[in-house]
């Protein structure tokens, strides 16, 4: 496969399709950096979930090549793939949080998935509850919270572990504009400290947020690139 030696995700004319429809993303090919910020636009309907799929591994592709974190994964056995999960970070559309779980053990549960013992844990969650403005909510479980709260449940659970990637799939839908720009700011935090960030949104007035960010645009299934995202490696430092 073409593509940098230093980049952490290569697609090489990727193809996605649903049974025996017609493909919902053609000829899909581009590089993420290490540490970089990509905004991944589109009409509603223009292909942004099924790519953000491929990228968290929920979806092989119906023709071409994926290259991640230095493996070809076209080529990796099913049982190989839950060890690339756990270094991607992903925030859903639908939340996904375990019904059971309060929202203290639903942000903690990448850590403990990781081996962090109990003690380890506390202050960390704890940390990133209360910065996402839910530390009085550490005992609530997700049918008692609102769509919002869930919401930052969700992004707090995602970027815990401080993943390699984060893939964020509207992730501001079900927040207030202030909120929306301070959950922004934490995907920059964790981007300053080396991770790359992919954010689906519809919201163009986010993209002027972050003027850092690259641009990803979708289109029916094909993919424009109007910042040169896909074509340059961003001139980026990032610290460790």
């Amino acid at each position: 496969m073409s593509g940098s030696d230093n980049s952490i995700v290569q697609f090489d004319n990727v193809g996605l399709r649903y049974g025996t429809d017609r493909e919902v993303l053609s000829d899909i090919s581009f590089t993420l950096y290490p540490g970089s910020f990509y905004f991944l636009t589109g009409a509603s309907g223009a292909g942004k979930t099924s790519m953000l799929k491929l990228l968290y591994l929920a979806k092989r592709p119906s023709r071409g090549a994926i290259r991640m974190f230095g493996h070809d994964l076209i080529t990796q056995p099913r049982s190989a793939l839950p060890e690339f999960r756990r270094r991607i970070g992903t925030v859903f559309q639908d939340f996904r949080l375990i019904p059971h779980l309060t929202a203290f053990d639903n942000v903690a549960l990448p850590l403990r998935i990781s081996g962090l013992s109990e003690a380890e844990i506390q202050k960390p969650v704890a940390d990133m509850l209360a910065w996402v403005g839910l530390e009085h909510r550490v005992d609530a479980r997700p049918a008692t919270l609102s769509g919002g709260e869930q919401q930052r449940v969700a992004i707090a659970r995602a970027v815990i572990a401080r993943p390699e990637i984060l893939v964020a799939d509207e992730p501001t839908g079900n927040v207030d504009p202030e909120m929306a720009v301070k959950l922004l700011r934490l995907f920059e935090a964790l981007n300053r400290l080396g991770t790359t960030v992919v954010v689906a949104t519809h919201d163009v007035h986010l993209l002027r947020k972050v003027p850092d960010s690259l641009i990803m645009r979708l289109d029916k299934g094909t993919l424009s690139d109007p910042t040169g995202a896909l074509r340059y490696p961003p001139k980026r430092e990032v610290t460790a």
